[in-house]
């Protein structure tokens, strides 16, 4: 088996971090049929499917990646089976509206089959992935008539969808968008431009790709106030839902890339022959506002795509740590043991483990505010989690990303010279993790994202807020009184009162210094990233002392790891502080011309 979904520590997070309980009782989420049974037999089906199909698929797709001729693109050997069953199978709808053919059930459960697919085969799951942001966009901003015309079957699986923002002079600023759409007198837009890095913008797993394509009208407005928002399938949709011709859109090129090479990366040319057919999403000229819905959906995921990634690798390197005989032990052993034994390779086994623990529980805790936000009949609550959440997600996406590179890369230290080797299979999940903090904005993005819509804004309330949960995990701690709550505590206090600090000085200097404030944005997100995964790792802790006689080998594990996390990962948040409130002018300091 290449892949063991840890199904036992999701349904723990989820039922003791994430409160799914509380998530599941709503009106919304009952009628759709979800129950705290439910949730173990989904994931269960879950595991199968991408243990037993996707798995096994994703050495075969970094050594036979997708190809390109003649403007088709292929996939790797097997995609297009595996696709059809997991479409078969009703997993593209999990979190999608039954109306439209989907199950209805919570972003939680839904988030737990994103990991393990992730997990399981990272390039296959950037189709399904950008399928859920298109759908999202779409139920979003669409009018009635493009919900019907294209959801169900995207829904269904039957085809796919894809997000079209950059070009070749307008990367991540996308006020300098040339793409054009010109209105026609049958109320359809003639688009033409090219657009570049569209993850699976061709391919041959689905009857059809509907193209979310970022767009200007003639007379749009300079900037991003001019942007409006496209619908542009390959094939022509007909009136009676049929497919009809080919649309004026083309795949000129797929990108050769350091990972993730089986998930085709398309150059895409709209308009070369009189114009690709489109149709308006909403109103002209918020088009960035309708997308942003799906860029929000996609960070988040490509966050769960870092925790999914360092899982795979952390799995790869436990079990070669286990067969790998060398050395003695530090302890006196009559012969050579496991590397595993050595302190230095359960120090490297233990980092993992806790980023992606801490990280998870982070993420889930995530998803559950974004259900309590869609589901909650009470509207101060629904408004205080939609705070929750969207304060969340470039952390979830930033320091996720980020933390996935470190664990596959300690994966590949832990396989000593085997790991530099491909044939072992380590240095794949370095190569892949490596596109996570780059795509759907980079961390840098994520962090100024954090510090000025997130902080600044709100003057630091929602930030505080957070700040008053993991005061009261404090007090439980205290409560606890046992040797490791307590050790706890005596990192987490500390932790959380240099978050405060930041907050305040964030809040207090960003009209008056903005660079010091910005030059510090990275520091902040990993600060949060790593207070915040400490707090529900602490939780984990109190969860698993209540609970260790159940299942005294797993609890006192989750006890173990959250101690492990403060005492060796929790401890930087008090360097990252210095480096927020101090380092801005240095960073700031030297001219262009002297780099």
């Amino acid at each position: 088996m290449t892949y063991v979904a840890p199904v036992k520590d999701m349904l723990f997070v989820m039922n003791e971090l994430a409160g799914l309980a509380d998530i599941v009782a709503y009106p919304s989420y009952e009628q759709a049929g979800a129950d705290l049974d439910l949730a173990p037999a989904v994931l269960e089906e879950a595991a199968k499917f991408n243990q037993d199909v996707l798995a096994p698929l994703n050495w075969i797709g970094d050594q036979n990646p997708s190809s390109w001729k003649d403007g088709v693109v292929t996939t790797t050997p097997g995609f297009k089976e595996a696709f059809e069953q997991f479409a078969a199978a009703g997993w593209q709808g999990v979190i999608h509206p039954t109306e439209f053919g989907g199950q209805g059930l919570p972003k939680l459960i839904s988030t737990a089959c994103l990991e393990m697919m992730n997990s399981a085969n990272l390039s296959f799951a950037l189709c399904p992935l950008l399928t859920d942001g298109a759908i999202e966009a779409l139920l979003t901003a669409a009018s009635p008539g493009l919900k019907d015309q294209f959801i169900p079957n995207m829904v269904a699986g039957k085809w796919t969808g894809t997000m079209n923002l950059t070009e070749p002079q307008a990367g991540s600023d996308l006020s300098l968008v040339r793409t054009r759409a010109v209105a026609q007198a049958d109320g359809t837009y003639k688009i033409s431009g090219t657009k570049i890095y569209i993850t699976y913008g061709d391919h041959d797993m689905a009857e059809n790709i509907v193209h979310l394509v970022l767009a200007r009208t003639p007379d749009a407005p300079e900037g991003i106030k001019g942007i409006s928002l496209f619908v542009v399938p390959k094939f022509v949709v007909n009136t009676d839902g049929s497919l009809g011709e080919r649309n004026d859109v083309q795949c000129v090129s797929i990108e050769h890339k350091l990972g993730i090479k089986a998930s085709p990366t398309a150059v895409l040319q709209f308009g070369d022959h009189g114009g690709a057919i489109g149709y308006l999403v909403g109103e002209e000229n918020h088009g960035l506002e309708y997308m942003f819905v799906m860029m929000n959906a996609a960070r988040f995921a490509v966050g769960m795509q870092g925790i999914a990634v360092a899982e795979r690798a952390y799995q790869k390197a436990v079990q070669y740590a286990k067969d790998r005989v060398q050395s003695r032990d530090l302890a006196g052993s009559p012969g050579p043991v496991a590397i595993i034994h050595q302190p230095d390779v359960k120090r490297m086994l233990m980092t993992m483990r806790s980023y992606i623990e801490g990280s998870r529980a982070l993420a889930y805790y995530a998803a559950a505010a974004y259900d309590a936000q869609h589901a909650s009949p009470n509207k101060v609550s629904a408004k205080e989690n939609q705070e929750l959440y969207e304060f969340l997600v470039p952390i979830v996406k930033g320091f996720s990303t980020e933390m996935s590179i470190d664990v596959a890369s300690l994966g590949v230290q832990v396989h000593g010279g085997m790991g530099f080797i491909e044939e072992t299979g380590a240095a794949q999940y370095y190569r892949d993790a490596r596109i996570l903090t780059i795509y759907e904005g980079t961390t840098a993005i994520q962090a100024n994202d954090l510090i000025g819509r997130k902080t600044v804004r709100d003057g630091g309330a929602v930030a505080k807020g957070i700040a008053q949960k993991i005061l009261q995990t404090e007090k439980d701690l205290a409560a606890s009184g046992s040797a490791d709550a307590k050790a706890v505590l005596k990192q987490l206090s500390p932790a959380r009162e240099a978050f405060e600090t930041s907050v305040t000085y964030i809040v207090t200097h960003a009209k008056t210094d903005i660079k010091a404030v910005y030059a510090g944005s990275f520091a902040y997100l990993r600060l949060c990233g790593l207070l915040f995964s400490a707090w529900q790792m602490a939780r984990a802790l109190l969860a698993a002392e209540r609970l260790l006689a159940g299942d005294p080998s797993f609890f006192d594990a989750k006890i173990a790891t959250a101690r492990f996390f403060a005492e060796n990962q929790l401890p930087q948040v008090q360097a990252l502080a210095t480096s927020i409130l101090e380092g801005g002018h240095s960073t700031n300091a030297l001219a262009v011309e002297q780099f």
